[in-house]
């Protein structure tokens, strides 16, 4: 009696087992092919930092107050700015570097910037990967160019 119950159970099971299949098999199905289909990420995703230049002047909008790299909890962000011959600090940076690889893309640095319309800011893009981790240290240069073209 208890060998036809299991072998009724596994018959069961392997039949219930193959309508799941045949059901989805003619569903539609939900994975792109990367790279020929790339995901449209929303508008609020968080990818890379970007710095972002002014518009009219062509300048980084940051002021080199290094708020952000106070608040990041991870220390990914470091600025050094630029200082006259009496050594006062000027309101830009001379060195602007993120390090993406240990980035965890939290907003903390977006969200305590000062400047007026955002020095710093996540944009949506997130194909950066690289093989030598020394790549994901992003200088002002760099941060600079991702941020062209975003306000």
């Amino acid at each position: 009696m208890k060998l036809i119950r299991k072998t009724g159970q596994g018959i069961y099971n392997l039949l219930l087992g193959m309508w799941t299949t045949l059901r989805y098999l003619f569903s539609h199905a939900i994975t792109l092919q990367y790279p020929k289909e790339r995901w449209i990420m929303p508008e609020r995703s968080r990818g890379v930092l970007a710095l972002i230049t002014d518009p009219e002047t062509g300048k980084l909008k940051c002021i080199a107050c290094e708020m952000c790299m106070r608040t990041c909890p991870t220390a990914a962000i470091n600025i050094v700015p630029e200082t006259d011959e009496t050594g006062k600090k000027q309101r830009y940076p001379k060195v602007f570097e993120v390090d993406q690889g240990i980035c965890i893309f939290c907003g903390l640095c977006e969200e305590v910037c000062p400047v007026k319309g955002k020095a710093i800011k996540f944009v949506n893009l997130y194909e950066f990967s690289v093989y030598d981790k020394k790549k994901l240290i992003y200088d002002q240069k760099k941060l600079a160019e991702i941020g062209q073209g975003y306000k």
